[in-house]
């Protein structure tokens, strides 16, 4: 296997959402990444392939029991030859493990150590429970989902969960070993979704500061506030998606919607949006989705049809790019973004808890007969 990150080896501390999103970006990128999952998920009956969970591709499982000490004393080992750990506990659990920055970069002044949090590392909010909504919530990011006179929306836990949280720890992860190669140094990563969150709201800030981004929800340009940015339903129920921002592309709207030529208020107008839009709803009713597709499709409308996961992987543009991949028998998102020397690619589908406990620690260094007593101990399973 290639990809720009073969040869560095990843210690991740088994969580959810986040943490292993980042962990396969890591591995999709060629990076050999350890899953430890905990000895008591391990159920040696479970049949190879059998999990669907894909945000755990392509990494290999070792079981262990991190209550432990020589559980711990494993992982510790592990860590003396690892290039990155990645947890994704509540500030204090890995210290009270005893698999805090300290003790592993004490092991390893070379160790990367990338901790992914909702509130961060310190805070008033830092020990409080949380989830995706939580802290694109407090980020002031939620607040501008939705359209006009209704309440906010979640978009889905993309924001938080994975473009400000599990998307912010690789790209650290990576500038940490960038860094590294100049000074040779490891170093503690604290990246927090509530951080990102309002990391991807930055062009909004701006916006608003110049007096183009109004706080009510739904009355600006890219929140479903705009005529020429938005879903329409069509005369089969489906939605279609437009993004007529710049000028030409407005014209090429009003074209191929058979409003060019009539006496229509300036693009810019606010105070014509909702007539504009009213217009809009009518005419894209006129038709089925594949019929606009006929019309606008590839054209500079910047016009797509709303496609569900099933369809996207179906759409010819998605299936000549080959978007998405097959691996043991599941059709799946493929590695982002591409290289032209060092691809990266899906190693395998996600493993079981345990699935390669004893070849793993092989692998890493240690010797049969320590493994053997590990398990014997129930360290490891």
């Amino acid at each position: 296997m290639s990809g720009p990150l073969h040869g560095i080896r990843v210690i991740e501390i088994a969580g959810i959402g986040p943490g292993p999103f980042a962990a396969m970006v890591l591995a999709d990128l060629g990076a050999d990444v350890v899953r430890i999952d905990r000895a008591g998920a391990v159920n040696p009956d479970t049949p190879r392939g059998a999990s669907l969970d894909l945000l755990n591709r392509g990494r290999r499982s070792v079981g262990v029991d991190l209550k432990n000490p020589e559980g711990v004393a494993t992982v510790l080992r592990l860590v003396e030859s690892a290039d990155v750990l990645t947890e994704g506990f509540r500030p204090g659990v890995m210290e009270r493990l005893g698999l805090g920055p300290d003790v592993c970069l004490e092991r390893n002044p070379k160790l990367v150590y990338g901790r992914m949090t909702g509130w961060g590392q310190e805070g008033p909010m830092a020990q409080a429970a949380g989830h995706d909504i939580n802290y694109i919530a407090l980020a002031g990011a939620l607040a501008h989902f939705g359209r006009a006179g209704e309440k906010p929306v979640p978009p889905l836990n993309m924001v938080g969960d994975f473009g400000g949280g599990g998307m912010l720890l690789a790209l650290g992860v990576v500038a940490a070993l960038v860094e590294r190669g100049v000074s040779g140094k490891g170093q503690v990563v604290d990246a927090a979704m509530v951080d990102g969150s309002a990391l991807l709201m930055t062009m909004m800030h701006g916006f608003q500061k110049m007096g183009m981004w109004k706080e009510e929800r739904g009355t600006n340009m890219l929140d479903t506030g705009a005529h020429f940015y938005d879903t329409y339903e069509t005369s089969d129920g489906e939605f279609v998606s437009i993004g007529s921002i710049e000028p030409q592309f407005y014209a090429e709207l009003l074209r191929l919607t058979g409003l060019e030529g009539e006496d229509l208020p300036r693009q810019g107008d606010r105070e014509q949006w909702v007539p504009m839009k009213g217009r809009l709803e009518e005419i894209f009713r006129q038709k089925t989705r594949a019929e606009w597709c006929e019309i606008m499709e590839g054209t500079d409308v910047c016009f797509a049809p709303v496609l569900t996961m099933t369809e996207a992987k179906e759409h010819p543009h998605n299936v000549h790019r080959g978007t998405f991949v097959e691996v043991e028998g599941t059709l799946q998102p493929a590695p982002a973004p591409r290289f032209s020397r060092t691809p990266g690619a899906v190693r395998s589908g996600p493993p079981v808890a345990g699935q390669h406990t004893e070849e793993t620690l092989a692998d890493w260094g240690l010797e049969s007969e320590e493994i053997a007593k590990l398990q014997a101990s129930g360290a490891i399973r």
